[in-house]
């Protein structure tokens, strides 16, 4: 009996392996095309800026072996919804990203500096869209994106009595993937809607933009 468990063992760590291996070869897809986060304590002196970073992880590319001057298929865009923390709708736009490329955001000057209201946004929140069309006021979501967030948090120190009185410390970073979402037919209508009436009625405010594909900052 002994000797029976010392052979199903190993036969069971390579079934293991094997199912492992099949899931990997993309059987199972995620199908996640909608993701959101939060930014703080933007355009706030002494704040450094936050960063969002998303990636094309390759999943459309129709291309084999190397991709040559970024051409290998399964372009995807980047439908980017930036909200204050009124709920409002201050600016969108679309960035593409090729397979395997990476676009990094900055918070300060890519997605708040052009504010539909004129209004300088601190806090508030970030929608995106991964969308093979390449249009913002018009989404077709596909999969393929993945993002990710840095947030700026401030905190407090009180001295004790008799010291010096509670100043605020640096600032600190984190990051965080930005959340996998839920998106049902009426938030896809809702913010194709307020991106359309931005753009039209904007006349070049609400419209944020985009870096150059692999630009670091």
């Amino acid at each position: 009996m002994k000797k029976l468990g010392l052979l199903l063992f190993p036969l069971l760590a390579i079934t293991l392996m094997l199912g492992g291996n099949a899931f990997a070869t993309g059987v199972e897809v995620d199908p996640s095309v909608y993701f959101v986060t939060y930014y703080s304590n933007a355009h706030t002196v002494g704040a450094p800026d936050a960063t969002v970073r998303i990636i094309n992880d390759g999943d459309l590319s129709t291309g084999t072996g190397e991709c040559i001057n970024f051409e290998c298929g399964g372009n995807l865009w980047a439908d980017i919804f930036v909200f204050d923390d009124s709920q409002e709708l201050q600016e969108c736009c679309s960035c593409e990203i090729t397979a395997d490329g990476l676009l990094s955001e900055s918070v300060n000057q890519n997605l708040t500096a052009n504010s539909l209201t004129g209004k300088v946004n601190t806090r508030g929140v970030i929608k995106v869209i991964s969308d093979p069309s390449g249009i913002s006021a018009g989404p077709d979501p596909a999969p393929g994106l993945r993002a990710w967030a840095t947030h700026i948090q401030a905190t407090s120190v009180v001295f004790a009595a008799g010291k010096a009185p509670a100043e605020k410390s640096p600032f600190y970073v984190t990051e965080t993937n930005m959340a996998d979402s839920n998106l049902n037919a009426a938030e896809l209508e809702r913010l194709d809607n307020l991106c359309s009436f931005a753009i039209t009625l904007g006349s070049g405010s609400g419209v944020c933009s985009c870096n150059y594909e692999d630009y670091e900052f």
